[in-house]
């Protein structure tokens, strides 16, 4: 942003930034320079960051100003975080959904100017009945300024100039006057404020928390309750039975693929096979048949009236449920004779199938936006619109990078203009600049390379850009697996590897997912090096024992209910943007805190699955608001057991047994 500013000799041009009486720079969460608006939710504590500095040695006071929806303002005065660059900062509250913005204000500070000068010159004797006498007509300008029904605080300021006017006093006696606790406290809620510059309005939209914190879990419902041989489908009523158990583990989201009819052309059948049996149920991406396409139910798994009962059922518990959004077709799919236009042909006439490669989808067929984007374009805001009139909140979005940006900004902004509780999840693994693309243009959650970060310096690295720079228009949806991504870690690791990932995904990030079978230790490859499960669920039913598991104790499900359980009690681990890493000796330990207000949450985690681990981690002790030689009682989350930790505090891991600690601080003295 550059233009003539005022005050500037005509014909030169500065950056408004630096133009104003004190420059303001550098101002975060912003996104594309304010153009588009930094993300939020209810309650989130939101660091408002910016550079700020002027001539001279005099000081300078910072403000934020928020503004609400309904255009009231609060005021929070920023500290100087003492990096050196004249960094400011303050925590905000936005506590309602909708449009806020803030601005930062910066002026001159003569109270703080005068308090530093003095405190100098007064001890060395230097202009002492001068000194006091500038500090003294700070305090009677401030009195002057004061509310009414602020006559005891204009009294102590009165009082403050007087003592500090006594030239019968000692120097020391007469400027401890100025510095008096209550006076000044009095002067930082009402500084005088010379030459005020402000930047801003920043936008900042304000969502509902289920938009940055979440426990989802996925999983086919074709596949629950899933009888016979061959095996015929389970029903939205067979997986209402699995709700109970789902809702016991602590999730809150229910996600589900696609649940609409499924193309019979090119099908692919078990282990992603071009040859198919009768009875093969096919890919539920592979979207759309003679029964219907995007607005209809697979008749296997019930009727529409079925699925808002499984809704409705899954409320009770205390889930929301997640639909697929795959804008996609298989051959059979009404729109590819309806609307050809929607469909790129080849020379020869025919639809190439969609690749990713070495990935061939020979059942799919890609969308095409440039022939009539308004006709698909109204189709889709119909189809999802359909959905949501069923109760459908949440979607989670299939590639949608491999659809043009303005789709999203649209559909988006569309939509939170008269629904603003929807939320839409991108589920792009993909270049950095169009994940970032994704988010800013309105998607409320993103997947992650979260999967594919096993080693300590990959994960703080990758995670600490998450919740810093990112987390303005970013938030993570940390799933550990999907029907797509059988990591090696997983593939290897045991159950071990199943319990640190589980850990890290749910202690790293407010949202976190998981894919059915993970709580079972699925681990099995199609082939090795793949990242693909053996007899994958996406083309054929895969009914799981679950009674079975856990009578055998062949389950991380009491687990990774214990870690949902922490993360709903402890307002640090809703967190996203509070995360900071810490220093453990051994490189296969990993160290972070979380911090909203008092409450302090430490994790220590192993990352090798496979043998014993001992170090000791150190603990950035002032990052956590402790003293370096201060004790804390160290309360375990997971297991109840607690201890007395410090600044150096030793650990021991061992796989099978103990991975991780997830600790609540005690402070010295709390109760």
């Amino acid at each position: 942003m550059t233009g003539p500013v005022a005050g500037i000799s005509a014909g030169i041009s500065v950056p408004r930034t630096l133009g104003g009486r004190f420059p303001i720079t550098d101002v975060s969460p912003a996104v594309e320079g304010g153009r588009l608006p930094a993300k939020a939710v209810v309650g989130e504590q939101v660091p408002i960051r910016a550079v700020a500095f002027r001539e001279g040695h005099d000081s300078l006071g910072v403000e934020v100003v928020l503004q609400a929806p309904d255009g009231s303002q609060r005021r929070t005065r920023m500290a100087d975080l003492g990096t050196g660059v004249d960094v400011w900062g303050a925590l905000v509250y936005p506590d309602a959904e909708g449009e806020w913005a803030f601005t930062i204000e910066a002026w001159g500070d003569p109270w703080a100017t005068w308090a530093h000068r003095a405190a100098i010159k007064v001890p060395a004797g230097q202009d002492i009945d001068l000194e006091l006498e500038e500090g003294a007509r700070i305090l009677e300008e401030v009195a002057r300024g004061l509310p009414r029904g602020s006559g005891d605080a204009r009294k102590a300021l009165r009082a403050g100039a007087a003592r500090m006017r006594k030239s019968s006093l000692p120097p020391a006696v007469r400027l401890a006057a100025a510095e008096d606790p209550s006076v000044s406290a009095i002067v930082q809620d009402h500084p005088v404020r010379e030459h005020v510059t402000a930047c801003g309005p920043w936008p900042l939209r304000v969502e509902r928390r289920r938009a940055l914190v979440g426990s989802w879990y996925e999983f086919f419902p074709r596949s629950e309750g899933a009888t016979g041989t061959p095996a015929r489908s389970g029903t939205f009523a067979t997986a209402a039975k699995r709700l109970p158990d789902i809702a016991a583990m602590g999730f809150d989201v229910v996600y589900l693929p696609p649940i609409h009819p499924i193309g019979t052309a090119h099908r692919k059948g078990p282990n992603n096979t071009l040859v198919t049996e009768p009875g093969d149920p096919g890919s539920p991406w592979a979207i759309g048949s003679a029964e219907g396409g995007h607005d209809a139910v697979h008749p296997d798994l019930g009727t529409q009236a079925d699925f808002a009962a499984f809704i409705a059922e899954a409320a009770r518990h205390g889930l929301e449920v997640a639909l697929d959004l795959a804008l996609q077709a298989s051959p059979d799919h009404p729109w590819v004779t309806e609307h050809p236009e929607w469909f790129r042909p080849r020379a020869d006439g025919s639809i190439a199938y969609a690749e990713n490669p070495p990935k061939k989808y020979q059942d799919i067929y890609p969308l095409y936006f440039d022939a009539d984007p308004e006709g698909l374009y109204a189709e889709i805001v119909r189809v999802v619109r359909h959905w949501m009139s069923l109760g459908v909140r949440i979607f989670r979005v299939d590639n949608p990078h491999t659809k043009p940006l303005w789709v999203w900004h649209r559909l988006t902004e569309e939509l939170w203009a008269t629904d603003p509780d929807i939320i839409f999840l991108a589920e792009a693994f993909t270049r950095p600049p169009m994940m970032r693309a994704l988010a800013e243009v309105g998607f409320q959650q993103s997947y992650t390379y979260f999967t594919w970060r096993n080693d300590r310096r990959g994960l703080e690295d990758y995670l600490s850009e998450l919740a810093g720079p990112a987390a303005a228009y970013m938030r993570p949806n940390v799933f550990v697996n999907t029907p797509d991504i059988l990591t090696e870690y997983l593939q290897r690791g045991g159950p071990p590897a199943f319990a640190i990932r589980a850990t890290l995904a749910a202690t790293l990030s407010p949202t976190w997912g998981v894919y059915s079978g993970f709580e079972l230790f699925e681990h099995e490859p199609a082939r090795p090096g793949s990242e693909e499960y053996l007899d994958s669920e996406k083309f054929q039913y895969r009914p799981r024992d679950w009674a079975a598991a856990a009578k055998a104790g062949a389950t991380l499900a009491p687990y990774i209910a214990r870690l949902n359980a922490a993360r709903r009690e402890q307002p640090a681990l809703q967190d996203l943007r509070s995360l900071a890493f810490h220093y453990p000796e051994d490189e296969q330990v990993i160290a972070y805190s979380k911090q909203v207000g008092d409450d302090i949450v430490l994790v220590a985690c192993t990352l090798d699955p496979f043998w014993s681990r001992e170090t000791t981690v150190w603990w950035d002790m002032p990052r956590i608001g402790l003293a370096d030689d201060d004790l804390f009682l160290a309360e375990d989350l997971v297991t109840g057991e607690s201890w007395t930790w410090g600044r150096a505090t030793y650990v021991r891991f061992t796989p099978g047994d103990r991975i991780a600690h997830v600790v609540r601080v005690r402070r010295p003295g709390s109760p």
